[in-house]
């Protein structure tokens, strides 16, 4: 037990020390160093939690990684380049073949409209980022289930498969009942897939792509589209034509329950976005309290804050793929709820 946790202790001291170096990023470093330029905590934690078309690990061109724009305006069509183009050799914002870089949203230089921006920008790496790594853990899990089968787990699998029970045992079958088992690959695609971008999501650097709303109302429609499109028609009966309800209240509660159609995929949206952005926003501003007061020593005191929250994190990257995974089983066991089997 003494080794776990002296193991235990030197990883979170590592994550800890990682995180800051990977937060302190140099935007805030060379902004610091200025006398003329006063630093400015709101930008730089707008920067680190936002979009972005370049990504930044060090200061200057050698440690950015420039990613591909992908643009399209009915005027100039499709244009394909680098977001190199955008920057000079100081690193600053320019013009480039008739397009412009402003507030990280892309338009054309002579008349200012918008184009259909489809860039590979850092969260949509992250994306892809975390698909490869689910189809790799989960191809070896399935991998090592067919080599070992009727024997005892090991390696990965004796890993996953615990949790691959617990979301099948105590989130998916009692919440949707005795038909689950069609529910559950994509329910499982959703625990792992937002567990993996939680915690990927803390390391240093990296995107910040569960607390992007377009990502979870993204996941949220998905869950919206399988729940209508699967209710039965008790479920659509209840809605529209609530029984037990007196005649004259049936047209206030059928706008009621309409509403509650769409307010489900929105908290679902609101809930995972705000929690996630939330903790990087706490744990951004506490790393930026260094640079405020320019002091040794509340830094080491912000460094220590930031280590506890960053474990609460952890806790909180499971707690959120956990309720994600159960409202969506439960939104679902509604609608195809079997009142045979009930």
């Amino acid at each position: 037990m003494s080794v776990l946790s002296n193991k235990f202790s030197r990883f979170t001291v590592l994550f800890a020390l990682l995180f800051l170096v990977g937060c302190s990023t140099p935007s805030i470093a060379s902004e610091t160093e200025s006398d003329t330029t006063k630093f400015n905590a709101s930008e730089v934690i707008l920067h680190h939690v936002m979009d972005d078309h370049v990504w930044h690990f060090f200061d200057g061109h050698q440690g950015t990684w420039f990613l591909p724009i992908i643009v399209y305006s009915s005027e100039r069509g499709m244009d394909v380049f680098s977001s190199r183009n955008f920057y000079n050799e100081h690193h600053q914002v320019v013009e480039y073949n008739g397009y412009k870089l402003e507030h990280n949203h892309i338009y054309l230089a002579d008349s200012g409209k918008a184009v259909l921006d489809i860039s590979i920008t850092k969260n949509v790496t992250m994306l892809l980022i975390n698909a490869i790594l689910l189809l790799l853990v989960f191809l070896a899990v399935a991998k090592a289930y067919g080599k070992s089968s009727g024997k005892a787990p090991k390696g990965i699998q004796s890993f996953f498969e615990p949790i691959i029970v617990f979301v099948r045992d105590e989130i998916v079958k009692p919440n949707i009942g005795h038909h689950y088992e069609k529910y559950l690959p994509y329910l499982l695609t959703l625990f792992f897939f937002i567990l993996f971008g939680n915690f990927l999501g803390l390391l240093p650097g990296a995107g910040n792509m569960t607390g992007n709303i377009a990502v979870t109302l993204t996941l949220a429609i998905f869950t919206f589209l399988i729940t209508n499109f699967s209710g039965n028609k008790a479920y659509w009966g209840h809605i529209f034509w609530t029984p037990g309800v007196p005649m004259a209240l049936r047209p206030i509660i059928m706008l009621v329950e309409v509403i509650g159609i769409f307010t489900k995929p929105f908290s679902l949206t609101i809930r995972l976005f705000v929690a996630i952005t939330a903790g990087h926003i706490v744990l951004l501003s506490l790393i930026c309290l260094a640079f405020i007061f320019k002091s040794v020593y509340v830094g080491a005191g912000a460094s220590l804050m930031v280590l506890f929250i960053s474990l609460i994190e952890l806790l909180v990257a499971g707690i959120q793929a956990y309720v994600f995974t159960l409202f969506t089983s439960l939104y679902i066991g509604m609608a195809t709820a079997d009142h045979e089997h009930h």
